[in-house]
């Protein structure tokens, strides 16, 4: 009767808070929600308590539903603190979805009252054996003879939660994989060398320690637990110190991984059990994929990211918790035995087949391959991008595509006569040649096929490997992908690490060896599928059907919100417009941004495209800019100040060019553009954009260009040589944007400016060295100088130019100041960046800025 009383109780609370919104009555809003969470509590343990044991998933089901309850308790308390008391801006959003979800976990929980009711029979007996509806003594309602069983409706929900939990798990992996190299990233850059900090890479030989097979057991056994733990890698947002982010994201990897292994190391002898766990993993790299495009190719719960630059980090923990608690619950209920009811231990051991070098060196590649170029779905679009015409297809709708492939790829994995066989292995290894030495939409379609091809073998090569003795395998394994990714950096890094000297430019090299190392994994899964075929009673046919099929639901399913995804991206992209159009001005900029990570190691896109926005620049050379690496994510971060402001994207010379990058975004359509590789004999590979806009129905040229280091004099006269002769041989207006390393009026300024009949944009500015802009042809209005803002260690620099009806006469400038009072207000520089300034960027060097007669 108490337990009657509670339940109506909080049934009537219930509706009290979800009827009676806070706008209509504060009080009794608040009041309603702590009632109903009071009485939750005795509800939920009482009906718990006064469940027939001899229904164990129904038991199972409220244990988990009443954790995941209780679990989100405390983070919607925060959360509404931050909103109530704090007044944080978005917090209140956040406690929404946690309030919301109490309601799910309530109806679920006491939705699985259904599970109780599965053995009860509805029947309608004649007793006078007369009435001519009646042929039988009784008809069945719900006919259920196995009795254990779920009905089907509820026994595909319950399977289909479990697969979800595992998928999501999945994706944290590769979101914690994908991030570490990364982080790592971030100390060589600030040393310009090796750091020390590299060796946290070597964080993935972790599995190694599976050798120890009653270590092995236990973490597949807990594996719930040991998930559990890995969250710590999503935590590491809390703590702001760059050092403290890595160690506890490397921890998180090590941990994931070995979970993983374990799991596949311990179901060799139930090959169903394996194909499921390998599918699964796999779909955490097309949740990857989706959930980045979503994100403009950031990650939401990257350690990198945090609420104010559009990080969900909490919300990754939250959910992380309750599906290593689901995992952990589930497991527990079946630790006692199979499905088939046999003990794993009873199986035979499986007889040992092929070779531990060929097993791990296909694994060991495959994942470099995956990594290196699947981690998002634009990444084969950036390494094979070309000059406009002929630029490619863009990230935004063609990611779909990538994700389509990947998604084949997994259909077509159960196919292992196919997917093993020569004839495939040949499609994928000719794939990835045209996919490297072709360009744009042939490269990218090349690079389609390869995907395709890449996961189509990933459940065969795991599988092999799974057979295999732990120790020397996983080592090899792990190593060979630990080369391949310093190998991947090292043919752009080759300037600063040691013998560079023979990885410089070598893409071909690594990719030539990846295939083959994955041809010899392909050839050594070949027999251990054969040596399946005739061991079928350990494949658990149900096992594999239901786990296929699974995958077909959740591969279509990614796809096809991937595709809701561009969808909404196109539709809310702004159209570019230049900001002034009543002067024909425009705003031309220079800045170097780092790799889009600021000075504390957080994705600093969102504060760089407040600073081009409130400055207004039309046209922005953007240096340090290919982050299409696995030490940079596989970013494409320019994505979104595109859409978000409206511009046209030049990415550059494509990530297989070997540079750091130049980008330039656009108000104005590309008519044409080059991507240039300057000379660069000794030094790191400097480049440049050579483009042809449409400013206002006229044709006016411009360069981005990012030349090399201080220490390689030679190689910087020789690549100002080349910009000064396109620039000379142009008949267009000109805009210079570029990173020199050089001081005003010495011997390789001179060369640029003189050489390239260009004009300085203000000789008398002594204190430059890297950041340059010239000009001419045009009207040259003013010049800026504003301060990094702690994005990047390099300033902006910035150039107001207005067209001119005769060109020629303004081919040579003249440089009488005028006071800013003297400027109409539409060519003038915004004001918020006087004194102080904004988000701490400010005019700086002159404190103003300055305006010219012509």
């Amino acid at each position: 009767m108490s337990l009657l009383l509670v339940g109506i109780v909080r049934t009537v609370s219930c509706g009290g808070w979800v009827y009676i919104t806070s706008t209509d009555d504060h009080m009794m809003h608040d009041i309603a929600m702590v009632l109903y969470l009071l009485c939750t509590l005795p509800w939920q343990l009482g009906v718990l308590y006064s469940s027939s044991s001899q229904n164990q998933i129904a038991i199972r089901w409220r244990k988990f539903l009443t954790t995941a309850f209780f679990t989100t308790l405390p983070p919607m308390i925060y959360f509404f603190i931050q909103h109530k008391v704090k007044r944080i801006p978005g917090a209140y959003t956040t406690y929404a979805f946690f309030e919301w979800s109490l309601i799910l976990y309530d109806v679920a929980y006491d939705a699985a009252t259904a599970i109780e009711f599965q053995n009860f029979q509805l029947s309608i007996v004649d007793k006078s054996g007369i009435s001519p509806i009646a042929t039988e003594a009784t008809i069945p309602y719900a006919s259920n003879p196995e009795g254990s069983i779920a009905p089907s409706t509820l026994r595909t929900l319950t399977s289909f939660a479990g697969f979800g939990t595992e998928v999501y798990l999945a994706f944290v992996f590769w979101s914690m994989l994908t991030s570490l190299a990364l982080l790592i990233w971030y100390f060589p850059l600030w040393y310009m060398g090796i750091s020390g900090f590299e060796a946290f890479l070597f964080i993935t030989l972790m599995p190694v320690v599976l050798a120890i097979a009653p270590l092995r057991r236990c973490i597949a056994k807990y594996r719930g637990v040991f998930h559990l733990l890995s969250l710590v890698g999503v935590a590491a947002y809390i703590k702001t110190d760059p050092v403290w982010r890595l160690s506890m994201t490397a921890i998180g990897v090590g941990i994931s991984l070995t979970t993983w292994v374990a799991n596949w190391l311990e179901s060799n002898r139930h090959t169903g059990d394996l194909e499921r766990s390998i599918l699964i993993w796999t779909l955490g790299l097309l949740m990857h994929c989706v959930v980045k495009m979503a994100w403009f190719t950031e990650n939401p719960i990257w350690p990198i990211m945090h609420r104010e630059n559009g990080g969900m980090n909490d919300i990754g923990i939250v959910l992380g918790v309750v599906c290593s608690i689901e995992i952990l619950l589930r497991d527990s209920t079946i630790r006692k035995s199979t499905e088939n009811g046999k003990d794993l231990s009873s199986l035979p051991q499986q007889t040992k087949s092929g070779s531990s070098l060929c097993a791990a060196a296909g694994f060991g590649a495959l994942l470099f391959a995956l990594h290196s170029m699947y981690t998002d779905s634009s990444t084969i679009m950036r390494w094979t991008v070309d000059g406009y015409p002929n630029y490619g297809p863009e990230p935004v709708p063609w990611g779909i595509a990538t994700v389509a492939a990947l998604g084949l790829g997994l259909l077509i994995s159960p196919h292992r006569r196919l997917t093993t066989s020569l004839a495939w292995y040949i499609v994928g290894a000719g794939s990835c040649a045209v996919f490297y030495c072709y360009s744009a939409w042939i490269a990218f379609y090349a690079g389609l096929v390869l995907g395709t091809y890449l996961v189509s073998i990933v459940p065969a090569l795991i599988r092999a490997l799974s057979t295999q003795p732990p120790f020397r395998t996983l080592l090899m394994a792990f190593l060979i992908y630990n080369i391949l990714c310093l190998a991947h950096v090292w043919v752009v890094a080759y300037e600063f690490v040691p013998g560079g000297v023979y990885a410089r430019e070598r893409t071909d090299a690594i990719l030539f060896t990846m295939m083959v190392l994955i041809g010899l994994g392909v050839w050594n899964a070949n027999r251990q599928a054969r040596l399946d075929v005739q061991q079928k009673k350990m494949a658990q046919f149900h096992i594999v059907k239901h786990a296929r099929m699974m995958t077909r639901l959740f591969a279509a399913g990614f796809v096809a919100l991937s595709a809701l995804i561009a969808s909404n991206r196109v539709a809310n992209a702004v159209t570019p417009v230049p900001y002034t159009t009543t002067e024909k001005s425009f705003t031309a900029g220079i800045w170097t941004i780092h790799f889009a990570l600021d000075n504390d190691m957080w994705a600093s896109e969102r504060r760089m495209r407040d600073a081009i926005r409130d400055l207004e620049l039309d046209v922005v050379g953007l240096l340090e800019s290919d982050t299409m690496r696995i030490i940079m994510g596989n970013r494409d971060w320019a994505q979104s100040i595109a859409e978000e402001l409206g511009y046209y994207v030049d990415f550059g010379p494509s990530s297989m060019k070997h540079t750091w990058g130049c980008l330039m975004l656009s108000k104005f359509p590309i008519l044409k553009s080059e991507h240039h590789l300057l000379p660069s004999p000794v030094g790191e590979l400097a480049c440049a954009i050579h483009a042809t806009l449409d400013v206002y129905g006229q044709p006016v040229d411009f360069i981005v260009s990012h030349n090399g280091q201080d220490e390689n004099y030679n190689d910087r006269i020789q690549q100002t040589t080349e910009l000064a002769r396109i620039m000379r041989t142009s008949p267009n207006p000109f805009v210079f944007l570029g990173y020199v390393v050089t001081k005003p009026q010495q011997e390789i300024y001179h060369l640029l400016f003189d050489g390239g009949d260009m004009n300085d944009i203000d000789p008398t500015d002594w204190d430059r060295w890297c950041e340059y802009v010239g000009y001419r042809g045009l009207r040259r209005v003013g010049y800026a100088r504003v301060s990094h803002g702690r994005i990047t260690d390099t300033e902006i620099q910035t150039g107001k130019f207005q067209l001119v009806n005769d060109p020629r006469a303004y081919w040579k400038a003249r440089y009488e100041r005028v006071p800013e009072s003297e400027v109409p207000v539409a060519l003038r520089y915004p004001s918020m960046f006087y004194g102080t300034g904004i988000r701490g960027h400010r005019y700086h060097v002159f404190d103003e800025p300055r305006y010219f007669a012509n």
